[in-house]
């Protein structure tokens, strides 16, 4: 339950910087015992006929700007959320910070004036009438922080995943991305279904934990939304004896809070659950996910989903075996213990 217990050395190395060719070129680890090491284009032969895979259909928009202040600073917006047609919640990278009821002028001249904050978060109101159209025509993909190059065409389309349907996230829900449509269309007749609900990733799933208490750190918040057909489709799935395959931390995250006063409900609206050892998952039985950042919140959901034990030696045999790492890299598909 320290923070230092959520800590590991990575070579630098091993942190994927692009794609592989295609999606399901990537590495699947499998923790059996003993351990498989699998290639991702072979993922049903682990599922069973009735097991659900429960996807997040969340679509990642173009939210990064490039901007100056207009005493001519540089300046990055990365937006968090977009609140209405015309304000939304950033953070912003400068070499000073802007001053509350400053402005900044973005690459086509459009106005953004600074608000207010609070915690790393800036309020804008940028001078449009959607603030969608304006990221379309202006923004950037969001790659995170440890991909160290600026983003490029292929990134449009492959750091999105092939499902991706509703318009809100600032980071890709990345276990996602190593499905294309014909595994999809594969896995269905084999009897393996999927269905879906959305959480729109924020960029705060980058921000590492800092309280060495994990329990005392405080979840950023994400919007979220699981429909009556999602939750009819787990339940028959229970009931037929198949198993909830949840496709990422952010699906685990949305089923659990849905489920988080006791049956599972339809939902709508904002979660900031924080899954760390001693949870008691209600909903999934199984989870496919990529390998996560030392010391961050999602390795303590992946802790308490598997054991902390068990969890380090998966991530110490993905080093030795020199698997890719982060939102690029390769997955891992896990039972509950």
């Amino acid at each position: 339950m320290r923070l230092s217990d959520y800590d590991f050395d990575l070579p630098k190395s091993l942190i994927a910087q692009n794609p592989k060719k295609n999606r399901t070129d990537s590495k699947l680890l499998v923790p059996f015992s003993p351990i498989i090491d699998a290639q991702f284009s072979q993922i049903a032969n682990f599922f069973l006929p009735n097991d659900l895979l429960v996807m997040n259909n969340t679509r990642v928009i173009p939210a990064r700007l490039f901007a100056n202040k207009i005493t001519g600073g540089k300046v990055e917006i990365m937006i968090e959320r977009i609140i209405n047609n015309n304000t939304a919640l950033a953070m912003i990278r400068s070499s000073v910070a802007p001053k509350i009821g400053s402005f900044i002028k973005l690459k086509n001249d459009t106005l953004v004036k600074v608000l207010s904050k609070e915690l790393s978060f800036y309020t804008l109101e940028f001078e449009t009438d959607s603030i969608y159209e304006l990221l379309n025509y202006l923004g950037h993909v969001p790659l995170p922080p440890y991909i160290d190059r600026p983003d490029d065409e292929k990134d449009v389309s492959r750091y999105q995943t092939v499902y991706a349907a509703r318009d809100g996230a600032v980071a890709a829900p990345t276990a996602g991305l190593h499905f294309d449509n014909k595994l999809l269309h594969d896995l269905k007749l084999k009897g393996i279904d999927h269905c879906f609900v959305t959480l729109h990733v924020g960029a705060g799933t980058f921000q590492p934990v800092k309280t060495q208490e994990i329990k005392d750190h405080i979840m950023h918040s994400e919007y979220f939304e699981i429909n009556q057909e999602t939750i009819d489709k787990i339940n028959q799935t229970k009931a037929n004896g198949g198993r909830v395959v949840a496709i990422g931390t952010t699906s685990v995250r949305t089923l659990e809070s849905a489920a988080i006063k006791g049956d599972l409900v339809a939902s709508k609206g904002d979660t900031d659950i924080f899954i760390y050892p001693g949870f008691e998952f209600k909903v999934v039985d199984m989870m496919l996910t990529n390998f996560h950042l030392p010391k961050s919140s999602l390795l303590m959901l992946v802790s308490a989903f598997i054991g902390h034990e068990k969890l380090m030696q998966i991530y110490q045999h993905a080093i030795d075996q020199k698997y890719r790492f982060f939102s690029y890299g390769d997955a891992m598909l896990l039972n509950k213990s």
